[in-house]
C-alpha cells in the first residue's frame, strides 16, 4: 500500500515518527480522561492513541466539541464540564516548554530575570492550574541545554519539588507523566522525583542526550530505545491521520 507522495507504509520510522509513538504512549492506561495535545505531534499521538490501544480517550477541537480521530463531532463538553473534567485530574495535557528543570517545572514565561527579562514570551497562561490540577507531560522539539535547564527562570507549570513545598492541596492531582523530546523519553521515576531518562529514539546515543542536557540526568545501566511503531501504526500515521506530514515541521531528523 502507497502512502501519500509515494512513500511505503512500510519504510522505516522516521525520528517524527517515533516522537508520536512516545507522545501517545503518555496517555496509555489513562481510561475515559479528555486529552489535551499541544503541537503537532502530540495532537496525531493522540489521535493514535484514540485508534489502538486508548479507545475510551476523549479527544476535543479546543472549543466545545468532543470529536472523533477524523475530527467530527461526537459530543457537547459545556464550559462548566469542562472545568469539572480540568480541576478534578480528569485531563491530561501535554504542554510545550521553553524551560524545564531536572524536577519538571516549566518555563513559557520570561527568559532572565522576572522583573526585567531579556525575553518575553507566552505568558503564564494555565500552566499553573494546569499542572496542580491535572496530569500534564511535555513536547519539546528542540533538545538542548537551553531548554533542559537546572534551574527555570520562573516556574509556569509546577514540578515535583515545588508541589512538595506547597503541601498536600498541590499534590492531590499533581502528575508528570512524561517527558518527550527529538531525542528521547524521559520520567520522574526516582526517589527524589528527578528527571530520569527513559529511552533513547533511534539513532540517538545516551551520551548526546546527556551532552545536549543541562543538569545531572538520572541514567540507568541499560536505556533501551523508543518502542518501533507498528506497521499498522505507520498506516494510520501516514495514510489516516497526518498524510500532510505536519509531523515532519516540528522535528528536524
Amino acid at each position: 500500500m502507497n502512502a501519500p507522495g509515494g512513500r511505503r507504509a512500510t519504510e522505516a520510522a522516521t525520528r517524527a515518527e517515533y516522537c508520536v509513538i512516545a507522545c501517545a504512549e503518555a496517555w496509555r492506561g489513562d481510561g475515559e480522561i479528555l486529552a489535551s495535545p499541544m503541537g503537532a505531534v502530540p495532537s496525531v499521538g493522540a489521535r493514535l492513541a484514540r485508534l489502538t490501544f486508548a479507545p475510551e480517550l476523549l479527544l476535543t477541537d479546543g472549543e466545545a466539541t468532543l470529536v472523533g480521530p477524523n475530527g467530527e463531532a461526537e459530543g457537547w463538553l459545556p464550559y462548566r464540564r469542562h472545568l469539572a473534567l480540568a480541576t478534578g485530574g480528569r485531563r491530561h495535557v501535554m504542554m510545550g516548554a521553553s524551560q524545564i528543570d531536572r524536577f519538571g517545572n516549566q518555563n513559557i514565561s520570561c527568559i532572565g530575570d522576572w522583573e526585567r527579562p531579556s525575553r518575553q514570551l507566552l505568558g503564564v497562561r494555565g500552566a499553573p492550574v494546569n499542572t496542580l490540577n491535572n496530569p500534564v507531560s511535555y513536547w519539546i522539539p528542540r533538545h538542548s541545554s537551553r531548554v533542559f535547564v537546572s534551574r527555570v527562570d520562573m516556574v509556569c507549570g509546577v514540578g515535583h519539588d515545588s508541589a512538595r513545598a506547597a503541601g498536600p492541596s498541590a499534590t492531590r492531582f499533581h502528575r508528570i507523566p512524561r517527558v518527550v523530546s527529538d531525542l528521547g523519553v524521559f520520567d520522574f521515576a526516582t526517589p527524589d522525583r528527578s528527571m530520569r531518562l527513559a529511552s533513547v529514539h533511534p539513532g540517538v546515543t545516551v551520551e548526546a542526550v546527556r551532552e545536549a542536557t543541562g543538569f545531572p540526568l538520572t541514567i540507568p545501566d541499560d536505556v533501551p530505545y523508543t518502542r518501533d511503531p507498528s506497521p499498522a501504526e505507520l498506516t494510520l500515521i501516514r495514510e489516516v491521520i497526518d498524510p500532510a506530514r505536519t509531523r515532519d515541521r516540528e522535528v528536524r531528523a
